[in-house]
């Protein structure tokens, strides 16, 4: 049995397959019943590794163990694993987030909170610094700098982005706003999102860029983070972002900031 490679990477990344797992259940799915001798020839994987693997595949839900001897294993209809690995990532989910929550009581949080407050009393304020790997992982940094702002909160972004950032960070603004956060976005305005810059208007004043095209953030003048590829053509998951903490030239930014924020359109 001959599977390609693109497509094996495929079901990886969806179901959250090692290669030998993605490629012991194909070629379960060409047969429907198979043995682990079988199925080790057919997808070349170790005999010694197929076992361990129809053990992990049959507790994920993809495969069923037959009764009987030999031991033979049944794949189920693709439909039933789709439905069957979604329930268990959503039990998983679930028990993970009653997990973090309890954290929040136990004193394990407040040991881990004093290593790191005492850790950044040795940090110097240039080693503040990182680049971020991943659209996802760029806005988990982003809400975090704003669950954190204490005065100022400045975004610019593109037309695509500003759609993006109301789903992703609407929860964390209007906190803000409560706290007092005066909160500025700065964004091409056009049919594709004006009635999402309107949603976004009930928690900060939201500008029209025109056809001024960047991606940065501003935090209370001392933290800024900028991406520094275009979002029309890169991956979500290639997406990359530098975060700085300086007074210095996060403030100097804003200031640039300051006198194009004039010429910009009131939404």
């Amino acid at each position: 049995m001959i599977v390609k490679e693109e497509f094996l990477s495929r079901l990886r990344k969806i179901f959250d397959l090692n290669l030998y797992e993605a490629k012991v259940w194909t070629a379960l799915l060409s047969r429907g019943v198979s043995t682990a001798g079988e199925l080790s020839n057919i997808s070349d994987v170790p005999r010694s590794r197929t076992y361990d693997i129809l053990e992990t595949l049959e507790k994920k839900g993809f495969i069923v163990m037959k009764l009987g001897k030999p031991i033979k294993f049944v794949a189920l209809k693709p439909e039933e694993v789709v439905e069957r690995v979604k329930k268990n990532l959503i039990v998983q989910a679930n028990e993970k987030s009653k997990r973090l929550d309890k954290l929040k009581s136990e004193d394990i949080l407040e040991e881990l909170s004093s290593l790191f407050t005492e850790g950044v009393k040795f940090v110097e304020p240039s080693d503040l610094s990182g680049s971020l790997r991943g659209r996802q992982n760029v806005y988990n940094h982003l809400d975090m700098m704003i669950r954190e702002a204490e005065k100022t909160i400045t975004i610019v972004t593109t037309a695509p982005g500003l759609n993006r950032k109301l789903e992703a960070l609407m929860p964390s603004l209007e906190k803000a706003k409560k706290r007092g956060v005066v909160i500025r976005i700065a964004a091409k305005i056009d049919d594709s999102n004006k009635e999402i810059a309107k949603e976004l208007s009930k928690v900060a004043e939201v500008r029209n860029t025109g056809e001024i095209r960047a991606r940065f953030s501003i935090v209370d003048s001392n933290q800024l983070l900028f991406l520094v590829l275009d979002d029309e053509t890169v991956h979500p998951n290639y997406d990359v972002a530098i975060w700085l903490s300086t007074d210095f030239f996060a403030s100097a930014m804003e200031q640039l900031f300051e006198a194009a924020w004039k010429g910009f359109k009131k939404v």
